[in-house]
């Protein structure tokens, strides 16, 4: 009976090649050899005391299949030699004569063969979807991925309007049944509709009107603020409260819709840093710096003034990047506009605005300052409002998609993102007539060979991430360069409404 190194028995080696036969037999690797124990079955050769440790490897950078990686078995290859399985003969140490030998080359020609026609393969186009509703299965597979999300919603306004805030008996899943919910042209939101439109993530709107100003801003939107937690509290099996962008991801992953808060018209904060800061602390993430109308600080989209932002206002805008907090110029001036593109060291955003050049409603966004955002690296957010995209009562979702084309072209497609309005508007284009329409946007996006589905996942979430994500960076910057909050306030103001000690 002819053995191998090891002393296992093998009786088919008497009929094998006399050089492979006397390699076989003492070769010191414990490699299975193809069914006679020769190593080529693996393509790497496998001595164990050749292999890395990986603890000590795992910091090193390489790239497999071109995807920077830190561990994988084949960057650690090694040569033929480095795992000498010689017996001490001549005739052993011929590493390039007979038929094992002629078997390793063959190997080698088929797999470079076999890779040179897959990487064309690899890397051709996938035929994309040809009809309507195989681009809404692969819309909905992509949103699993990447959660949708939406700049801005007003239904805590409605809230306020149609219940006083009170959300006790309030059934989420049913009121488009109820009155005056299923005849209101304010309504487009409830929990089917939501869970229809895939939505991952919406910003709810703490909107307070201007003539609240100088009166009871700051008390209706503490007052708004809780209403949207006890409504994320009260629907918790579909609604997650949260903060950061990192929880956007994992509440998206679990299934449930994340919700975040942003305080929608700068006369909230009755003038004070502190109130900013404590809307901060209570879970708002950004805050639209002006309404329709002007503050002491900032001037809004109706001013008839060149002016822009105060001193104060630029100390607003300066604390929001202390705190990570987002700002938003929807509603500002062109002027309030470019002064915080100036200001801010984070990205902004648009929550709920057009593009100009298509209406030129004072609510949308000139050429001339999407490129400033595009600079900035912050993102337009298309709104749904029929007068802000056709400047008419009509629209369509191909006059949406209008808007978003243009605004890809003149600021990049990293730059464009979604902020219906809904529940904040009484018009909406056909075909996106409530929250249950995103996928339906998304995949008439697909049907248009310009869009890759990679740019379906910016407009649809990514780029609101990657700004989040880089305002959070700056605010952990300041904070390790000990950056103090902010004291400024806004000049006295003789105002009946104010104590002697403000």
């Amino acid at each position: 009976m002819v053995t191998v190194s090891g002393g296992r028995p093998r009786p088919w080696l008497s009929t094998l090649d006399p050089e492979l036969r006397q390699h076989i037999q003492n070769c010191p690797c414990p490699c299975d050899h193809m069914g006679y124990g020769n190593y080529l079955d693996y393509q790497i050769q496998q001595c164990p005391h050749e292999y890395p440790n990986r603890e000590t490897s795992f910091n090193v950078p390489h790239y497999y299949n071109g995807v920077r990686d830190y561990y994988h078995p084949y960057d650690y290859q090694t040569s033929i030699d480095s795992c000498s399985c010689s017996s001490g003969s001549d005739a052993s140490k011929a590493t390039f004569r007979g038929p094992w030998c002629v078997c390793l080359v063959v190997c080698i020609v088929v797999a470079t063969l076999t890779a040179g026609l897959g990487l064309p393969l690899a890397l051709s186009p996938r035929e994309p979807p040809r009809t309507s509703e195989e681009r809404l299965v692969l819309v909905k597979k992509l949103l699993k991925e990447t959660p949708l999300i939406d700049g801005h919603n007003d239904l805590p306004w409605n809230l306020r309007k149609f219940t006083h805030n009170r959300l006790f008996k309030l059934n989420m899943s049913a009121i488009s049944e109820e009155e005056p919910w299923s005849t209101s042209k304010w309504s487009h939101t409830d929990i089917p509709r939501l869970r229809q439109g895939l939505l991952g993530a919406q910003f709810w709107s703490a909107y307070v009107p201007c003539k609240a100003q100088y009166l009871d801003a700051v008390q209706v939107t503490l007052e708004q603020i809780d209403v949207i937690k006890r409504l994320v509290d009260y629907n918790a099996e579909h609604f997650s409260l949260v903060r950061t962008t990192e929880e956007i991801k994992t509440v998206h992953k679990a299934g449930k819709i994340a919700s975040l808060i942003g305080v929608e018209g700068g006369h909230a904060l009755g003038n004070s840093l502190a109130v900013l800061r404590t809307f901060y602390n209570l879970g708002a993430r950004y805050l639209t710096i002006t309404h329709s109308c002007d503050t002491p600080w900032a001037t809004g989209t109706n001013t008839k003034t060149q002016e822009g932002l105060s001193d104060f206002g630029r100390s607003v805008i300066k604390e929001m990047n202390r705190l990570g907090m987002i700002v938003d110029l929807s509603h500002t001036s062109i002027n309030t506009a470019k002064a915080a593109l100036n200001v801010s060291r984070a990205p902004v955003i648009f929550s709920h605005s057009s593009a100009f050049s298509l209406c030129n409603s004072s609510r949308n966004v000139p050429d001339d300052v999407l490129k400033l955002v595009a600079h900035n690296g912050g993102v337009i957010m298309v709104n749904f409002y029929t007068h802000h995209v056709t400047c008419n009562d009509t629209a369509t979702i191909q006059d949406v998609i209008n808007h978003i084309n243009h605004i890809r072209t003149v600021a990049g497609i990293e730059h464009v993102g979604i902020g219906a309005g809904y529940d904040g508007i009484n018009m909406t284009p056909s075909g996106l007539e409530d929250v249950s329409k995103y996928p339906y946007l998304l995949a008439e996006l697909l049907a248009d060979p310009s869009w890759t589905e990679k740019d379906v996942l910016s407009l649809a979430g990514l780029n609101l991430l990657r700004v989040f994500e880089q305002v959070e960076e700056v605010r952990d910057k300041w904070k390790r360069a000990d950056v103090l909050p902010l004291e400024d306030a806004v000049p006295p103001m003789h105002n009946p409404c104010s104590s002697l000690y403000s």
